[in-house]
């Protein structure tokens, strides 16, 4: 077997061509691409003025009850109105939901009965006169000695008669609304407040044995909210406990009320325990059928953290707060949420007490760091 040879010339060539192989790739082994540095952000002095930082707390966590209710009319501020007369209806004057002030005619009625009351006055107040008469002329001649003391006596005591007839007939107009004008009795507010309930209209026939009112008042200043306990949450609630009221026409709006009745029975069909809820209700907010939903606490909770409700960013389906360190170390932490009471939020896991976290403008320091 002869081997392969080569020409010293044409070794020196492979040599030469070799070396600079590997010069080139030891060059290109030893360069490196150039370093980007990352930029890192921090607080100036002037946005720093405009962030507030606040130091996470432990607060007590109490758990919300929730119970369905309703907004109903105060009973101790309610007025029935009957009519104390027979007749028909020819006026009303007032509509469902008016206000209306104490004396104001609610509605006008033709009465046979009146029509005899008035009768009855126009005749007490002819024997006014005439039994006045007889008097002075009684005296007259008693003091003239042609009448005895008896027949002065039998005159005041018809005077007396005729005065208290008038007196009763006045009454009885009185209390049927008033009116000396023949058949017409007249319907008055005998308080202020709200046409909560109507019943008539023209042509209504009224008969006095019949139990029916014709209007109610009511004075939605004070109202009251009847809500629904469901027996295993009988034993979170209590008199005087204070609680929070929402509606679903003010959704944003919370109210705040007094249990102050607890019926100490279960309705046989729902299994729930009715509390009722004193209301202030200046403004006529809450209207009478209402539904409401009724917050109570339970006072058996624990001790959470609890944070601003408003230092909460949510973004990608998670909640974050911005955790202050200093002005260049500013961190987003993921934290996860126990309950939200109103401005306070409690939090499960993410903070440790004594954390100092942005409140107000973290989502631009948020933006700035997650971009």
């Amino acid at each position: 077997m002869s081997g392969y040879k080569i020409s010293m010339k044409e070794f020196n060539k492979l040599f030469i061509l070799l070396v600079a192989g590997l010069a080139i790739n030891g060059c290109k082994s030893k360069s490196t691409p150039a370093k980007v540095e990352s930029k890192k952000f921090c607080l100036t002095d002037s946005m720093m003025h405009t962030l507030t930082i606040e130091t996470v707390e432990q607060g007590k966590y109490f758990k919300k009850l929730q119970l369905p209710g309703k907004v109903t009319y105060n009973d101790d501020k309610v007025d029935k109105i009957f009519a104390l007369v027979s007749g028909t209806v020819t006026e009303v004057k007032v509509q469902l939901g008016d206000k209306v002030q104490k004396g104001q005619t609610l509605a006008i009625i033709h009465s046979t009965e009146m029509a005899g009351y008035s009768n009855d006055l126009v005749n007490a107040r002819a024997n006014i006169q005439v039994t006045q008469k007889a008097l002075d002329a009684q005296n007259d001649l008693y003091k003239s000695g042609l009448a005895s003391q008896r027949d002065l006596i039998g005159a005041q005591t018809d005077y007396r008669k005729a005065q208290s007839d008038l007196s009763r007939i006045t009454a009885i107009l009185n209390v049927n609304g008033g009116s000396t004008g023949g058949a017409v009795y007249i319907v008055k507010a005998p308080v202020s407040g709200f046409i909560v309930d109507k019943q008539v209209t023209p042509n209504t026939q009224i008969r006095t044995d019949n139990g029916n009112n014709l209007f109610m008042i009511s004075d939605l200043r004070k109202v009251w909210v009847m809500a629904n306990v469901y027996e295993s949450e009988i034993s979170k609630v209590r008199l005087g406990q204070t609680v929070k009221v929402t509606t679903l026409s003010y959704p944003d709006r919370l109210f705040e009320g007094v249990i102050d009745k607890i019926y100490n029975v279960l309705d046989p069909v729902n299994k729930v325990m009715k509390v009722r809820i004193q209301m202030n209700n200046d403004d006529y907010a809450l209207k009478p059928e209402m539904f409401a939903n009724v917050q109570v606490s339970d006072r058996t909770g624990s001790a959470l953290l609890g944070i601003p409700s408003k230092a909460i960013i949510f973004d990608n389906s998670k909640n974050y707060v911005m955790v202050f360190h200093d002005k260049c170390t500013i961190e987003t932490r993921p934290i996860e949420i126990a309950n939200t009471d109103t401005d306070i939020t409690f939090i499960k896991s993410g903070l440790k007490l004594g954390d100092k976290i942005i409140v107000k403008n973290q989502l631009f320091v948020y933006q700035a760091l997650n971009e």
